[in-house]
């Protein structure tokens, strides 16, 4: 039976945002029922550095959430960020196991289990698959192989993974908040869900959710993610080039960042020192593009997302630096949803709950496969306490 409501948690390294959404009859979007936030301490550049502070922030967030949503949250799907995210690239084959040769469900699983044999970093852990492109006896095939007949199938496979330590210190702290969790998702394919039409993931483009201490980048094309990386810089590095630039307090370089026309301060030299931390985190975008060689090749252009999103005209910049077309993202929703979730910085959280409320689908154009559910959590829990 498909669930009717679910819970999201966003654990970002300056807040932790919780979502509660409810499926309606007839909505192509849920509705939600309740947000909570809370300053998010015990995190560092998305680790988590001390468990104790994290569970304590997270559980404060989940009683704003429930209390709003009037509702007891019990389990929640969980966001993974953090500079240990990445994606890595594989190949695998396997000789079709029919007398007939046509391919099954488990030549598939085969092909993608000799792909994952080749994935070597020991401490990470995969948390999506996702299937690129498939060859029949050399020749390329286009959609999902079923009921093709031939003698070998080759597969190009985008792992998406993770610190193990790292994942395991998120599950523990959700769990010692009082919740259990269903699933975990990386960051930027759960803002994905509800930034990127299906058009422009079809068409080319590139999702930065511009975060407090990372930023992290996802490319698309043909409906599916080609790449995944996170940077280890943010907003908050804006903030303080501000502060030191222009001897000023933390919290007046928050607000000149934000609103550099009605600054008391120079505009010349502000712009000055926003727009280098801008050109080094845009610069590291466009070399990661060169070596997909997707720089200056994507249609549908650079979303952004996050916190970092409110930085006055940095679409502007983004445009600029990567000749691409950009954009700040909308999150998509129902037209009753609470106020604070049109900002993009809830993109994470909401995009949870869509995909806990569509477990029974592929959430990618059925290019993702995940885990079997449940699987990888309970994976997690035997190396927990």
């Amino acid at each position: 039976m498909p669930r009717n409501i679910a819970t999201g948690i966003d654990i970002g390294t300056s807040s932790i945002r919780v979502v509660v959404s409810e499926r309606q009859k007839g909505e192509m979007t849920p509705k939600v029922l309740g947000v909570g936030i809370a300053e998010s301490k015990g995190l560092r550049h998305g680790y988590i550095v001390n468990p104790i502070d994290a569970a304590k922030s997270i559980r404060k967030a989940l009683v704003r959430a429930s209390k709003e949503a009037k509702r007891e949250i019990k389990s929640t799907f969980v966001s993974v960020g953090g500079i240990s995210l990445e994606s890595t690239m594989a190949e695998g084959s396997t000789i079709i196991s029919r007398a007939d040769g046509e391919i099954t469900d488990m030549d598939l699983k085969n092909a993608i289990s000799s792909a994952e044999e080749k994935f070597s970093n020991t401490n990470h852990q995969i948390i999506h698959t996702v299937p690129l492109k498939y060859k029949l006896d050399g020749k390329e095939i286009m959609g999902r192989p079923y009921g093709l007949k031939g003698i070998k199938l080759e597969v190009e496979v985008l792992f998406i993974s993770a610190l193990q330590q790292h994942l395991n210190d998120l599950i523990q702290a959700v769990e010692d908040a009082g919740v259990s969790v269903e699933d975990v998702m990386a960051s930027p394919i759960a803002a994905s869900l509800v930034t990127l039409s299906r058009q422009q993931k079809t068409a080319g483009c590139l999702l930065a959710n511009i975060g407090s201490e990372t930023v992290s980048i996802c490319v698309f094309e043909n409906n599916t993610p080609m790449s995944l990386q996170v940077f280890p810089f943010g907003s908050t590095d804006i903030t303080n080039d501000i502060a030191l630039g222009l001897k000023i307090s933390l919290e007046d370089a928050e607000k000149a960042k934000i609103d550099r026309d009605f600054s008391m301060y120079p505009k010349k030299r502000l712009d000055e020192i926003i727009e280098a931390r801008l050109f080094d985190i845009f610069e590291l975008i466009d070399s990661h593009l060169k070596k997909m060689g997707r720089n200056g090749l994507l249609p549908a252009g650079i979303i952004i997302t996050g916190g970092g999103a409110n930085i006055a005209r940095i679409e502007d910049f983004a445009k600029a630096s990567l000749k691409l077309p950009a954009r700040i993202g909308e999150a998509q929703h129902d037209n009753n949803s609470k106020s604070q979730i049109k900002d993009t910085a809830w993109s994470v959280a909401y995009g949870l709950c869509v995909w806990g409320l569509n477990t029974e689908e592929e959430p990618l154009g059925n290019q993702l496969i995940k885990k079997t559910k449940n699987n990888l959590v309970s994976w997690f829990k035997q190396f927990l306490p």
